[in-house]
């Protein structure tokens, strides 16, 4: 790092996009990054690859540019976050090579810094790298993720540090007032939803912020995504079906659609032996149509407009009480009318598990709901209207804060790094 540049970094490396900010003293500052628009704070964690090189070319918002322009001719992965912790993710098959999970972390990463305009060049006396509080996944393994964590971070600092990322937040927002609080941090994904109880002091005490408790449950947007992919494109893929095998009518199997409805596996769908197994099962299945459609919609490279389309539908009913879901491509496209109320039906399930890890971050501080004087609502997901009727229902809405809820983070855990000793926040 050249002597203009800041001892310290805070990188919120997240599920759907990722934030870098720079410590000065006392302050942070985000740092700017290139994007075919300008330049922009938020960079998507997406990666590009060219079948003819298999390597990746480009990351963030140019990885979209790159892969809408040939779609057929290269492979989008993203949502890769989601498999740090998981045992039995071992490698991406990507065209004929394999990547590891931090092969694909560090190549985003070096696309990340090439796009900083320098900020981020040479390697920095401290970074400070946001963490869940519980990974995504059914049984996640935080050992292997933060092995993984290390190897993908490692030439980037001489010293790393992981922090919880709700601390971080809770760093940004204390910047924000001078009394002190007790405030509650909901910090929302695409991967993960994390909660921390944080006492914060008055300007100027030796501990700014102090943890009091944590929770978090491996849930957020991408389940949400994936409750609607689940209701209104898997129907039409053949969920649900059945396939002859001999003279047994079976059901089809639901690793294909469970896999399908996961942005981090589908675009990893497009191999030989997947598509080959999901071809036999075509030609086994009842309704045959079904299967091919789900097969064009692997092989065509239509993962990003399906992501879009479900995103496009999310953000249309966080503004009003129902929208139009569209999607079209692979020779079929899905028309449907949805209700804020439907949805919400849908992803019952999840929130309740959502409530249930508030309920255990609010146990673990020994805090009780009355006690806590400012819940702050971070992370692109927290502006799910269901969401935040959980917390007014039981907080009040003169009690609910928000702002930077896709910088947050980064801007927090920056200010982290700036302190003497970061061992107080370090998970």
């Amino acid at each position: 790092m050249s002597a203009t540049q800041p001892p310290a970094i805070g990188l919120d490396f997240g599920t759907t996009n990722s934030v870098a900010a720079v410590a000065h003293a006392d302050t942070a500052d985000l740092v700017m990054l290139d994007a075919p628009g300008g330049t922009d704070a938020v960079f998507r964690s997406a990666l590009c690859f060219w079948e003819e090189d298999g390597i990746a070319s480009e990351a963030g918002p140019w990885a979209v540019e790159e892969y809408l322009a040939f779609p057929q001719g290269s492979r989008f992965l993203q949502s890769f976050k989601s498999v740090a912790a998981n045992a039995t993710f071992e490698h991406a098959s990507v065209f004929e090579r394999r990547y590891r999970f931090e092969e694909i972390g560090r190549l985003f990463l070096s696309k990340l810094v090439a796009r900083s305009r320098g900020t981020l060049a040479g390697r920095a006396k401290r970074l400070i790298v946001g963490r869940p509080v519980e990974f995504a996944g059914s049984r996640p393994d935080e050992t292997l993720a933060r092995t993984r964590y290390d190897a993908m971070f490692g030439a980037l600092a001489e010293e790393i540090h992981y922090v919880y990322e709700p601390i971080g937040a809770a760093f940004s927002y204390a910047s924000r007032i001078s009394d002190p609080a007790t405030i509650l941090v909901a910090d929302f994904g695409g991967g993960t939803s994390d909660f921390s109880v944080v006492r914060i002091a008055e300007p100027g005490a030796a501990r700014r912020c102090v943890p009091l408790g944590t929770a978090g449950v491996g849930i957020a947007g991408d389940r949400f995504d994936a409750r609607i992919v689940d209701r209104l494109v898997l129907p039409m893929l053949g969920k649900g079906g059945s396939y002859r095998s001999f003279d047994k009518v079976l059901d089809i199997p639901g690793g294909y659609f469970s896999d399908f409805a996961d942005w981090s596996k589908l675009a990893l769908m497009r191999n030989r032996k997947t598509l080959a197994d999901l071809e036999k099962l075509r030609r086994a299945a009842l309704d045959p149509d079904a299967i091919a459609r789900m097969i064009a919609v692997i092989d065509q490279e239509l993962g990003y407009q399906l992501y879009d389309a479900v995103g496009k539908l999310k953000r249309a009913l966080s503004a009003a009480e129902g929208a139009h879901f569209h999607f079209a491509g692979a020779g079929f496209g899905i028309e449907a009318d949805v209700r804020r109320a439907d949805f919400e039906e849908w992803i019952a399930p999840d929130v309740a598990r959502i409530e249930a890890a508030v309920d255990r971050a609010l146990a673990a501080a020994e805090v009780a709901p009355a006690a806590i004087d400012r819940v702050f609502l971070t992370g692109g997901t927290s502006l799910t209207p269901r969401l935040r009727r959980l917390f007014t229902e039981r907080f009040g809405e003169d009690r609910i804060a928000s702002g930077g809820e896709l910088t947050s983070i980064a801007h927090g855990l920056a200010l982290i790094g700036a302190q003497d000793d970061v061992s107080s926040w370090t998970a």
